[in-house]
């Protein structure tokens, strides 16, 4: 069988078995049709039956020339890995020739993030004398305040909110389920869109529930979501490169150095590894020593002497 077959049966696996979401399921298939491409684009067609490990390390070094960086040749390789041990599974293939692929050297990139003062500036470019206005508050508010990714956000359903509880239900990455607070002031903000501003909107049937509705009576887009803020942060005059993630980044840096329990940030974030989450504490170099002084056992026999 061809390529292509093997491929929409990976897509369906990571679709059914695995509960992917579509960005994500969308990403590892485009990685393994680029891989195909390089290997069957010319006269010398490869046989996926075919592959051993040497043909990996030459399209990495053919990546290595097209200059892409080391972190998205790591989630190649994942992406590769993924599929060829889904061959694995179906009994395409005998052995893994992904095995022994080692991913590049990364450093940690620590993410763009605005400080409490910047996103009140960002805030304040909001004209809430326009219908609008009132949405792109809760949008900013609930962003920052929650720490959702965007598409999170798009998908935030009215009967997910549990407003006399004071959380959010959120279906992440991997149709995983999580409930994240809901502060004081999001949840204000929330209220005065919902019940000043989108109750008066005509809302397409598919969408009634969606909290964040665009004025066609849809589901606000995520190329909206990046607009708006855009938009915000060059009237704030902010010299930054920001996007809807950095306000997930932002509140995420604020609880760490406010002294929040880091297993707790993952948990509001919906991170699967805390190793995911530890990025964070390189946002405040005093972080991990103040944890040693008010944790560990021998700190704690020195401050009684």
């Amino acid at each position: 069988m061809s390529w292509n077959v093997y491929i929409r049966g990976y897509q369906n696996y990571l679709q059914i078995e695995k509960s992917l979401s579509k960005n994500t399921v969308d990403g590892y298939c485009r990685d393994i049709k680029k891989l195909n491409n390089f290997f069957n684009g010319n006269d010398d067609k490869k046989k996926i039956e075919d592959v051993n490990y040497q043909d990996f390390q030459n399209y990495l070094s053919y990546l290595n020339d097209l200059k892409i960086n080391a972190r998205s040749q790591s989630r190649v390789i994942s992406s590769m890995r993924s599929f060829f041990k889904f061959l694995i599974l179906e009994k395409i293939i005998k052995e893994n020739p992904t095995e022994l692929l080692e991913n590049p050297k990364t450093g940690k990139k620590l993410p763009e993030f605005l400080t409490i003062e910047e996103i009140e500036l960002l805030v304040n470019q909001i004209d809430r004398s326009k219908k609008e206005g009132e949405r792109n508050l809760a949008i900013i508010e609930v962003l920052y305040g929650c720490g959702l990714r965007v598409t999170e956000l798009i998908e935030l359903k009215i009967s997910e909110i549990y407003w006399e509880e004071g959380f959010i239900r959120i279906i992440g990455k991997g149709n995983k389920e999580r409930l994240v607070p809901l502060g004081k002031i999001a949840s204000k903000h929330l209220k005065i869109y919902l019940n000043e501003i989108r109750v008066h909107q005509k809302v397409k049937d598919l969408f009634v529930d969606h909290v964040f509705i665009n004025k066609n009576g849809s589901k606000i887009s995520r190329v909206m979501i990046f607009k708006i803020v855009k938009k915000l942060t060059e009237k704030a005059g902010i010299q930054k490169n920001i996007s809807p993630h950095s306000l997930r980044h932002s509140f995420a840096t604020h609880l760490v150095e406010g002294g929040a329990d880091l297993r707790s940030v993952q948990e509001m974030l919906g991170h699967q590894s805390i190793t995911t989450t530890e990025i964070y504490t390189h946002l405040d170099k005093n972080y991990l020593k103040q944890a040693i002084l008010d944790h560990h056992p021998l700190e704690k026999i020195k401050m009684d002497w």
